[in-house]
């Protein structure tokens, strides 16, 4: 190959970077916005996975099941808004990338859209990512979990579930 055309290749592939890097900036949408309360599409995320890694937790009446999903999401907004910048950042830039439809599929698997995703499909997809030898799924995987039923089972109306009679009286 001549250097002449070394160099063409290389700034056409500078070039189609920078284009494709700009066109994923512009698509996706931030996981949190900038006070770090979760975004639209961290909302769906997070709802999405708390269907199914709370399925049988949940109230099975669908008020009651909304309900107790928008609490956990409004949990979720105290706890993300309590960590520091730098995880914010790590954490929109995750919810992200999965809200995506190209890192959806990439990422967790997932050929619809968090929201239409039925929970057993999203249950086996979360199982995907979690038994993935890939380290970023696992990764992944963990802190959609940890963060979903820590935010879940935070509240006292949840304790009675898991067998919890809540803190002693001292």
């Amino acid at each position: 190959m001549h250097r002449r055309t070394l160099l063409k290749l290389g700034l056409a592939s500078a070039a189609a970077l920078a284009v494709a890097g700009g066109a994923a900036g512009w698509l996706l949408q931030p996981g949190l916005h900038p006070d770090g309360r979760l975004s639209p599409a961290g909302q769906g995320v997070f709802a999405a996975v708390g269907r199914a890694v709370l399925d049988k937790s949940l109230p099975a009446e669908a008020g009651e099941r909304h309900k107790a999903l928008a609490g956990m999401l409004a949990r979720i907004d105290s706890l993300v808004q309590a960590l520091p910048p730098h995880a914010q950042a790590e954490l929109s830039q995750l919810l992200a990338v999965l809200a995506s439809a190209p890192g959806r599929l990439a990422l967790a698997g997932l050929g619809q859209p968090w929201e239409q995703a039925s929970i057993i499909d999203l249950q086996l997809t979360l199982q995907d990512m979690r038994l993935s030898g890939l380290a970023l799924r696992q990764q992944a995987y963990a802190a959609l979990h940890d963060i979903a039923t820590g935010a879940y089972f935070a509240d006292a109306a949840t304790w009675p579930l898991l067998g919890y009679p809540g803190p002693m009286n001292i």
